[in-house]
């Protein structure tokens, strides 16, 4: 899976992630993604999630070291962070042989004995970038305190690393409401991709397709045969343009180029929200970073406008809350890069959609003078 997003703001930052395949370590990642803290998470750059996060057992050695990461307390106080790891066993009470390393994204906390040293926690892809050189550490009593400094003083952290729980807590506050749409060529994975979203974020999971077929009383397949897919994209657009005023949705879009998100003209209510783009591609020798790039300097595939993308090299269900933190990491920091933008859409919908992202323009503004004078 890889993952990349490009921000269609006035400033056009442009910020790639590369993840692998998660392939082996899926089952155990489900698996343990809900009871993080009863694991000492180990974190490896980069893979899964922008950074893997598998999880092991501590082992003991012959000194009989313990640690308790079921208990480690984490708190955000303002501009500094606070990590408490209980600490059981003789060795921990001289703090010679604790080692912290940090730098703006990972943090390592080893234990050197005379005969090895163990990772006690290490941290590949913190929750935000913190200020290594501002980093302090001592044992009171029987827990190892860790203070770090953060980069962003005005952004809340909900845990020390990014976890489903975490993002979803933490991208729900930095959106503020503003709705999601996943687009891409399968509607299965729009839609399945969509519910795990809506399930994190609180937010109400809707699907065009059900939308569709429930208003014009006929499945998609039958509706191409007799009136075409044309037919069908125009229907989406304007389902699309009542939900535009929505606030916390995710909307799951029709897939491929029957729907209106594949059509590059019919994106003018889709710019009211975050837009995802779920890109399966087995084309695993392209980078994320080269896709996104190729992506974006094209204007014939709708796709190309989206905040988003999101690359999987394989799908099926069980995939979908891998995709979906996939989703809320990359959405955080496309928003971190551009705090402005949650209002920016916000804007957009008040002024009535006009097409006009990501340079609004002034209120009296119409789209179709514009297109006559552009042509």
């Amino acid at each position: 899976m890889a993952l990349s997003f490009i921000s269609n703001s006035v400033t056009r930052n442009y910020l790639p992630f590369q993840i692998p395949s998660p392939r082996k370590s899926l089952c155990k990642l489900l698996d343990s993604s809900r009871h993080l803290k009863d694991a000492v998470p180990v974190c490896s750059p980069p893979a899964l999630f922008c950074r893997s996060q598998g999880f092991a057992s501590l082992r003991r050695s012959a000194s009989a070291i313990s640690l308790q990461p079921a208990n480690y307390e984490f708190s955000d106080s303002a501009t500094e962070l606070e990590l408490r790891i209980p600490l059981m066993g003789d060795a921990f009470r001289y703090s010679e042989g604790i080692l912290v390393d940090t730098d703006e994204s990972s943090l390592i906390i080893k234990f050197r004995s005379p005969s090895s040293v163990q990772t006690l926690m290490e941290v590949g892809n913190l929750y935000d970038r913190i200020k290594p050189a501002e980093t302090i550490w001592y044992i009171d009593e029987d827990q190892l305190v860790v203070n770090l400094k953060k980069h962003d003083p005005d952004l809340k952290w909900p845990d020390i690393m990014e976890t489903w729980e975490s993002l979803s807590t933490g991208v729900m506050q930095l959106l503020k409401g503003t709705s999601i749409y996943t687009v891409g060529n399968s509607s299965e994975m729009n839609w399945e991709v969509a519910k795990q979203l809506a399930s994190g974020l609180g937010y109400a999971p809707l699907n065009t397709s059900e939308l569709l077929e429930t208003i014009a009383r006929q499945s998609i397949d039958t509706w191409i045969a007799s009136e075409g897919a044309d037919s069908v994209a125009e229907a989406e657009g304007a389902i699309l343009e009542s939900l535009s005023s929505h606030a916390r949705a995710v909307v799951a879009t029709l897939g491929g180029s029957n729907g209106a998100a594949g059509r590059a003209d019919k994106w003018r209510h889709l710019y009211a929200g975050f837009t995802v783009w779920l890109d399966l591609s087995e084309a695993s020798e392209k980078s994320a970073e080269e896709v996104a790039r190729n992506v974006q300097s094209s204007d014939k595939h709708g796709y190309s406008n989206a905040d988003v993308i999101v690359r999987l090299e394989q799908w099926d269900s069980n995939l979908s809350q891998i995709a979906a933190q996939a989703c809320l990491s990359a959405l955080k920091r496309l928003i971190l890069s551009d705090k402005q933008l949650p209002g920016k859409k916000s804007l957009y919908i008040r002024l009535g959609c006009r097409g006009d992202w990501p340079n609004i323009e002034p209120p009296g503004y119409d789209p179709s003078k514009a297109v006559e004078e552009s042509s």
